[in-house]
């Protein structure tokens, strides 16, 4: 690889043509994962890995691994025993002495300490020293085995272990364990290169109990027993190159399924669960056969598993030739509601095997290709399985979706480019966390990241057309097929990989048309269109004058200049218009072709061909025009705001036959409550042949309407007589038929009505006595007996109408409520959700969907002042060891409960749950939960923000979320809606501890600030009132220290470089203790946490071979640390490289014992040269950087 000295993401941008530029010195090529003993009691894993790596330079000498929470025994490269080095800053992202508390400090911080290990930077946790025996081998560019022996202890992140406590052995008891995380997390399991683009083909092996099943990427090749038949092993091959966070495992007593249609899928579930297996998996083969069809491609691997787990990370995870789902997926024939979301996830997953897994990505800014891509076709199935209507109506939700969210938070951003050196580095500066990598991005950001790329694509699809698209993504499949037929060739793999400008390339070679407009738009630039659209008639020249407004200075909004398309519909007929909307024309007019005439006999032409009839006394006498839409196809990321009069969009509800216009007409007509829209609801509810979805909105439009027109309303409550009509016995109106969902539609419409009319409210603002009579009737003469559908939905939904009758309670002279003067009607309901609450506890429903609605219902009544409020009922039901669904609903009421009453006690509890509890799902639920529903906000006074929950919150960011990025991510955003970016209020004001010389380029420590000895613990660093503290200094020799310089310029490790991505102006402190510095003083002192040690305090990290072997040996004085460190064993070799400009002059004091230095690798690292060059320009301030592997100069005392 020759030394552009530029940046690697930016490579494949400049030349898509000349193909992959890897970031790293070397080639892996093959890699065996063997993992030869799992204990299930202890929760540990012991194993090997081996990569089989090509140099791709001369003097190799250092290799970099990604590896997270294993412990590290013995690296062999070679046979050779090999030293490493073991550092992730990522574990405490600021040191703990740090009184550091705004958020754009952490954000920085944590950005750089990501891209400090980001194996896309040729980063890496682990840093293996090549052992001098071998530099000849490497020169010559020779392979090189590389054999790591590692163990994982009770793993926080990466590999999950579920293990029910209950009697008999594991495979009894069901437990399992399996790999999950977000992105790529493989790094948290065994050590690898943890990128999607560095490509190989594996062996897998575990040796597991004899009753157990090993799940695991490729063909399971042989199973082999041990002698005495108690263990056997699971040998895998995966002979299509694969990057590690593509690779999985799943682990338990699994009941096996061979698909009767396709005998290379096999299903993996937990014990008893095989019937609803072999139900849910029935249609899998369906989705095969849709997407090979449409992609003209077989399926990529020779085999597909599906694995369905407990207490699953997410709903599904797709890997090389296998995906792991939630075990809540699986659902037997009588399951009417779930059927459709589980087809849709199985959907989902199969599209992410030709997308995200097979073909991979080659830098976290071609993300959007692959998930736009696995997204679009995803849709494209559901359009054929769920029909037009659906897909349609998808669409609008997910548009609906990303507007909100863009004009929210300002945008997202789908290709982020990372220049160099430039102020305008960080692209998203509206966030309050970095998108230069996965890693740090908001979950919520992430998934609507995924539904921007999807709705993009489907932009490019109205651009160039499906045909052209689907070609598109055939090319893309077949090279990606022919290269990983390559065995021998794996400067080939690098076809398996996409980037944005491959992509864009392909599809201008494709279509020949340009899209560039189109991408710079949508793809280059976040945020979405906010159009404003009125209209007037001129019946003079008989034009329809358009005003189309465009609101561009809001954040998350952007200009839009281009074609926008708008339907007219007129009594001759529905006429589309084109409009060029340019920078700054606002009124275009548009010719109409009826004139008004009345002809009474004549039926009006709809768009799709269709003749209706239509009553047009209510429309204006002058204007032919009986709607008016904008954008039709959602061809733009757009908000639409449209004026019309209340007729027209009565008229666009009852006759226009698209979905979502009828949507958009229902949303409208909340806003004019007359009879003549409580008219065309009611007709749209009894149609018959109109779209389920419609019907359910205009349900809920109509409860608002009724409200709103209660003084005028006659008859009887709003749908009731329409309900009586359809589901209720001709001889007794008031009894529902017995229960028959064979028709989906009426079924919907059945139990979305109740709740709906629940809404309704009197003059009085109470629920109707007769409303609230029916439901209960409903609930009382519920009979399901020949009913071939489960009714537990409907009967969770008949609690929620009951909930949503609730109104607030009128307390009469303050009397405390007990359950003797409860008001009647709350009795009534409190009665029946109890019967429904010990109905469960014998015969639990489905996913337990009566108790989530009975545990709603009771909030909903504590809110309202009927019962008393307490969580003591909603804590109980949130324990572990309830079903996810009671837990999450259980835990939202607690959330609830710390907003309203301000609930310090029960904040502690969550924030308690957050850190302890067994389930990741959970723990990210309730940040989530936090965040959406918080107790305060940064714009407001409470009694629950203070220093300590600062701390604490601070804390979990910082190191107690180090395994899981995603709930990391989650605390970051909670602590951002607590108390905003900068630092939070309740916090007094720090004093100065740095004097800072900016002329001279030091920092000098305030005299006024006296050391004091560290305390074993690595918390009390310092006096605790100083906001300063020393340099990893003990008290032998703090005497002399008045003055303390740093030097600026030999800053170049991961460590330091975080510290220099820092503005050091608002960092008074220094990381000096930092934890992973082999300081011998120190380690006597402080436990060293290495991370691989998991925090046992042992003195020195025994299996680490570097350690022992440093010249810091106790006779010398810690003071010449750096030089005789260095002379002893060539700490440089592990230091990020200087800049090459500038590496002759300063470093005289560490070149390699070998004479290396003139090849000092100008290879690697070229993008630190950049780096370097920006830092000195961004921080005249003094960078002092703890740290493993940097010249033990920088933080030097100049006494």
């Amino acid at each position: 690889m020759p030394p552009t000295g530029s940046d690697p993401a930016r490579m494949n941008r400049k030349k898509g043509d000349k193909g992959f530029e890897s970031p790293r010195p070397y080639k892996l090529t093959h890699q065996v994962v063997c993992i030869n003993n799992i204990n299930f009691q202890r929760k540990s894993v012991v194993g090997f890995v081996e990569l089989t790596v090509f140099p791709t330079v001369a003097n190799l000498n250092r290799i970099k691994l990604n590896s997270k929470q294993c412990r590290i025994y013995r690296v062999r490269i070679n046979d050779l025993e090999a030293a490493f080095i073991y550092n992730d800053p990522t574990l405490e992202v600021c040191h703990s002495e740090s009184k550091q508390r705004n958020l754009n400090y952490f954000s920085n911080a944590y950005a750089a300490a990501v891209s400090a290990v980001d194996p896309d930077a040729g980063n890496g946790e682990l840093c293996i020293k090549v052992p001098s025996e071998l530099w000849k081998h490497v020169d010559e560019l020779k392979v090189l085995k590389i054999h790591i022996n590692f163990s994982l202890d009770q793993p926080k992140g990466g590999l999950h272990f579920v293990v029910p406590s209950v009697e008999g052995s594991m495979a009894e008891r069901g437990a399992h364990v399996f790999s999950c995380g977000y992105q790529n997390s493989t790094r948290f399991w065994f050590p690898c290169v943890d990128s999607y683009s560095e490509l190989c083909t594996w062996k897998l092996e575990f040796t597991v109990d004899a009753a157990m099943v090993a799940v695991s990427n490729g063909d399971l090749v042989e199973t082999v027993y041990t002698h005495d038949m108690r263990k056997k092993t699971f040998h895998y091959m995966l002979t299509i190159p694969t990057s590690a966070s593509n690779i999985s495992l799943a682990i338990g007593p699994f009941e096996i399924l061979v698909d009767p249609y396709m005998h290379e899928v096999t299903h993996f579930c937990l014990p008893q669960l095989l019937p609803l297996l072999k139900h849910t998996t029935s249609y899998l083969h369906e989705v095969f056969e849709f997407y090979e069809e449409i992609l003209t491609c077989r399926y990529p691997y020779s085999c597909f598993k599906t694995v369905f787990i407990d207490e699953a990370y997410v709903e599904v995870a797709a890997y090389a030739s296998m995906s792991i789902f939630s075990t809540n997926l699986l659902h037997s024939a009588t399951i009417i509601d779930e059927t459709p979301l589980t087809r849709r996830r199985l959907a989902q997953s199969l599209a992410q095997q030709f997308f995200g897994c097979f073909i991979s990505r080659m830098s976290w800014s071609d993300e959007w290709v692959l998930k736009g891509i696995s997204g679009y076709i995803y849709g494209l199935w559901m359009k054929k399985t769920f029909g037009v209507n659906e897909y349609r109506h998808w669409i609008k939700e997910e548009l609906d979706k990303i507007v909100a969210y863009e004009l929210k938070t300002g945008g997202v951003l789908l290709h982020p480019i990372f220049g160099g050196g430039k102020e305008k580095d960080n692209p998203a500066s509206h966030l309050h966390f970095s998108i230069k990598h996965p890693h740090t991005l908001s979950w919520e950001y992430y998934t609507m990241f995924q539904c921007k790329a999807h709705l993009v694509m489907r932009l490019i699809e109205n651009r160039i057309s499906m045909e052209f698209m689907l070609q598109v993504f055939n090319k893309l499949l077949s090279l990606a097929s022919t290269a990983s037929s390559q065995k021998f060739q794996s400067h080939m793999w690098s076809q398996m990989l996409v980037s944005t400008s491959g992509f864009l390339k392909s599809i201008s070679n494709v279509s020949g048309k340009d899209i560039q407009p189109l991408i710079k738009q949508w793809v280059d630039q976040s945020g979405v269109v906010k159009f404003y659209g009125s209209f007037a008639f001129n019946r003079k020249r008989n034009v329809l004058e358009l005003e189309i407004k465009q609101d561009y200075t809001s954040p998350g909004t952007q200009k839009y200049v281009g074609p926008l398309k708008v339907t007219v519909q007129e009594l001759d007929g529905s006429f589309n218009h084109t409009l060029q909307i340019e920078e700054n024309s606002l009124k275009h007019d548009i010719p109409c072709h009826s004139k008004s005439r009345r002809n009474k006999k004549k039926k009006i032409p709809l768009m799709n061909g269709e003749e209706v009839d239509m009553d047009l006394s209510a429309m204006d006498a002058d204007s032919p025009l009986l709607w008016i839409r904008t954008d039709p196809d959602m061809a733009v990321l757009r908000k639409v705001e449209f004026e019309q009069a209340d007729f027209m969009w009565q008229y666009q509800l009852r006759y226009e036959r698209d979905v979502v216009a009828q949507q958009e007409a229902i949303s409208a007509l909340e806003k004019f409550p007359t009879p003549a829209s409580r008219l065309a609801l009611t007709d749209i509810l009894e149609q018959e042949q109109c779209f389920y979805r419609v019907r359910m909105s205009a349900c809920f439009c109509l409860a608002k309407i009724a409200n709103s027109m209660v003084s005028t309303w006659t008859g009887p409550p709003a749908m009731k007589s329409l309900f009586t009509r359809m589901f209720c016995c001709k001889t007794c109106p008031n009894i529902v038929k017995t229960n028959n969902f064979m028709s989906f539609q009426s079924y919907f419409l059945q139990k979305t009505m109740p709740v709906a009319m629940a809404l309704l409210r009197d003059v009085h603002n109470l629920c109707p006595k007769e409303v609230l009579t029916f439901i209960l009737d409903l609930i009382k003469y519920n009979d399901n007996r020949k009913n071939k559908f489960s009714d537990n939905y409907y009967r969770a939904e008949m609690i929620d109408a009951l909930a949503n009758s609730v109104t607030p309670a009128v307390s009469v002279n303050n009397e405390v409520r007990t359950l003797d003067n409860l008001n009647p009607d709350v009795r009534l309901i409190l009665e029946e959700i109890t019967r429904f609450l010990n109905m469960e506890k014998l015969l639990p429903s489905y996913r337990h969907t009566i108790t989530v609605s009975c545990l709603r219902a009771i909030r909903v009544l504590q809110k309202n002042g009927h019962v008393p409020s307490d969580p003591s009922l909603f804590k109980s039901y949130a324990e572990y060891g309830h079903f996810v669904d009671i837990r999450i609903a259980a835990l939202e009421a607690v959330v609830d409960y710390t907003k309203v009453d301000r609930s310090y006690e029960e904040l502690q509890w969550l924030l308690n749950m957050i850190q302890n509890d067994p389930v990741p799902y959970v723990r990210h639920k309730i940040l989530n939960m936090l965040t959406k529903n918080p107790p305060f906000t940064k714009s407001m006074e409470s009694p629950l923000c203070n220093e300590a929950l600062v701390d604490q919150l601070w804390k979990l960011m910082n190191s107690g979320t180090s395994h899981d990025w995603r709930l990391r991510c989650g605390a970051v955003d909670l602590y951002f809606t607590l108390f905003g970016l900068s630092r939070p209020s309740c916090l007094p004001l720090p004093e100065l501890g740095l004097v800072l010389n900016l002329k001279e380029k030091k920092a000098v420590l305030n005299p006024t600030i006296i050391p004091e000895a560290i305390a074993g613990n690595q918390e009390a660093a310092v006096n605790p009132s100083s906001h300063a503290q020393l340099v990893g200094f003990q008290n032998p020799f703090s005497s002399s220290q008045d003055e303390e310089e740093i030097d600026m310029d030999t800053v170049h490790d991961s460590q330091a470089f975080i510290s220099h991505h820092l503005n050091m102006l608002e960092r008074p402190s220094t990381p000096g203790l930092s934890k992973y510095r082999p300081a011998n003083s120190r380690s006597a002192l402080i436990p060293q946490h290495s991370a691989g040690c998991d925090g046992t305090p042992t003195t020195k990290p025994q299996w680490n071979m570097e350690l022992p072997r440093k010249g810091t040996g106790k006779e010398q004085p810690p003071l010449e640390l750096g030089v005789h460190a260095a002379a002893a064993a060539p700490l440089a070799v592990f230091s990020a490289e200087p800049a090459p400009s500038r590496h002759g002059d300063h470093h005289h004091h560490h070149h390699h014992d070998h004479k290396k230095k003139k090849k000092k690798h100008k290879h690697r690292h070229k993008h630190k040269r950049r780096r370097d060059a920006r830092e000195r320009a961004r921080a005249p301030a003094p960078s002092p950087a703890g740290g493993s592997g940097r010249p033990a100069r920088s933080p030097s005392l100049s006494d």
